[in-house]
């Protein structure tokens, strides 16, 4: 008798669940927030991941800065986020896969885990944080927005249903720490990614790690996955000289990307094998750490990054009030109901205050849009001047 697609995917999940370490997180560990009637022939995360690779965010991406502003208008072989999420998916999966974790997990994290970044990068994140603020809103993270687009904000205000592994990871996958290693916490709840969210949002100085071992990849991949792409994109505009970069650091995990990149993983792979950590070791760590601490410095706080940085930040408080005003007026004309409210959900619209639909509209937009839409508003228009 011919089987079933579903059949079939029941069979190739069970000997691929055989093969995972036992540290691994099996698809029969995963867990939605609503019960889902429908059975999927897709693994659990690999469902997950389909519905961020399909979402609106996720196309959003190719246009939002990752360092470097308008880098698709600047040369389109610098680094979008967009092509830093597919760096994180990819090498955390090598990782994954080399200790036998489940690889669909790390993918679903790996490409949502930057969803709620805003334009202009971390700039725009701290831009819309310092409004937020100003407006009782709290502080404005990008995981939490990342966490947010999944659960409230995508499929029209609707969210996507993801299994609590994923969002967790999403949540917890902060690459700005310095990490050297990380042991997930398995017995982590609902209620602590709600008590996480609202510390961070209260300004509180607090970490959590992942749930998951492959979480914990992921997090860690994303230094990995930036650490020397900055490095070559600066290089690429004239900002640095590889020259310069800290030969102490330099000597231990090389001088471009694909070096850099090679010595972390391999570093990783070996310290972490069989173990229920994730840990680079404290010679490359040591070096890590020192080419991180350049790169802030030469790169990331470099004023020649920061032209139009007092511009755009005048941008967001411009359009903020400007969006926000229209929701006061319901100023059916403006283009946050064209783009934005007319296509949310009537739950969405509910149970969100005004404040928040502008900082959820903002957070979505590309540089492009971004920067267009202050165009409309402050540029006149010559057609409609009358003489």
């Amino acid at each position: 008798m011919e089987k079933t697609i579903n059949e079939i995917a029941k069979t190739i999940d069970s000997r691929e669940e055989q093969l995972l370490s036992e540290y691994a997180v099996k698809n029969s560990q995963a867990r939605r927030l609503k019960a889902e009637k429908e059975i999927h022939y897709r693994p659990p995360f690999a469902l997950d991941r389909d519905r961020i690779f399909y979402s609106g965010a996720f196309r959003r991406y190719t246009g939002k800065t990752q360092v470097i502003y308008f880098v698709s208008l600047l040369d389109e072989e610098l680094t979008s986020r967009s092509i830093h999420t597919l760096s994180v998916a990819q090498i955390a999966k090598t990782i994954g896969r080399l200790l036998s974790l489940n690889t669909d997990l790390i993918e679903a994290i790996a490409l949502g885990h930057d969803l709620g970044h805003p334009p202009f990068g971390h700039d725009g994140e701290q831009f819309l944080s310092k409004i937020s603020v100003k407006h009782g809103m709290g502080q404005f993270h990008h995981n939490l927005q990342s966490l947010r687009v999944v659960d409230t904000i995508a499929k029209k205000g609707n969210g996507l249903n993801l299994t609590f592994q994923t969002r967790d990871g999403i949540l917890s996958h902060n690459g700005e720490v310095d990490d050297q290693g990380l042991e997930p916490n398995p017995n982590k709840t609902e209620q602590d990614l709600i008590d996480f969210s609202n510390a961070i949002i209260n300004g509180e100085d607090v970490d959590m790690r992942p749930a998951t071992l492959e979480g914990c990849v992921v997090r860690l991949t994303d230094t990995i996955a930036y650490i020397g792409q900055d490095i070559d994109d600066a290089i690429r505009i004239g900002l640095i000289k590889r020259e310069a970069l800290p030969i102490e650091a330099t000597r231990v995990l090389g001088n471009t990307n694909g070096q850099i990149i090679e010595t972390l993983v391999n570093d990783v792979v070996r310290s972490s094998y069989n173990k229920n950590y994730i840990s680079f070791s404290a010679k490359i760590y040591q070096s890590l750490y020192l080419l991180k601490k350049y790169n802030y410095q030469a790169i990331y706080k470099s004023p020649k990054l920061k032209i139009n940085h007092e511009r755009i930040e005048r941008g967001f408080e411009f359009l903020f009030h400007h969006f926000l005003q229209a929701l006061k007026e319901d100023d059916k004309d403006s283009t946050i109901f064209k783009h934005f409210v007319n296509s949310k959900s009537v739950k969405y619209l509910k149970n969100t205050t005004r404040e928040i639909i502008v900082r959820d509209f903002l957070a979505s937009m590309t540089d492009r849009y971004f920067t267009q839409a202050l165009e409309r508003l402050i540029v006149p228009q010559m057609a409609d001047i009358k003489y």
